[in-house]
């Protein structure tokens, strides 16, 4: 397991100030010490961002001080899809969600739900 610690320059996921804010209040709501983004192969563009809240990182995963407080724990093997990855938190109207801004999705589907990929990314 790998520690990283916050820099917004080289921190493999960042968020927002609001993002940060509100995954604060889940975790505390939750009782769990961090969250784990996960990736998978499924929706209309090919993978899915995957959120849980958790306690504790596998031994694969690389654990990252997102923002001040909060740590999202990643396994290692799916960093080349994530790595770069912005978290914000995004109110319309009475709606409210968490969306990724992620520099390797070639392509988002229009729900925002899954994404794409460069083939080289995957590799």
């Amino acid at each position: 397991m790998k520690a990283e610690t916050f820099d917004p320059k080289t921190t493999v996921i960042t968020m927002t100030p609001d993002a940060a804010a509100h995954l604060r209040r889940q975790l505390t709501a939750t009782g769990r010490e961090a969250l784990r983004l996960a990736v998978t192969e499924s929706g209309c563009s090919g993978y899915m961002y995957e959120l849980g809240y958790t306690d504790s990182a596998m031994s694969t995963d690389l654990i990252c001080e997102a923002a001040p407080g909060v740590r999202v724990f990643v396994a290692t093997d799916i960093l080349p899809l994530v790595r770069g990855t912005e978290i914000d938190y995004v109110r319309q109207g009475i709606n409210a969600a968490l969306k990724f801004r992620n520099p390797n999705a070639e392509a988002e589907c229009g729900c925002g739900e899954s994404f794409s990929v460069a083939k080289s990314a995957t590799h």
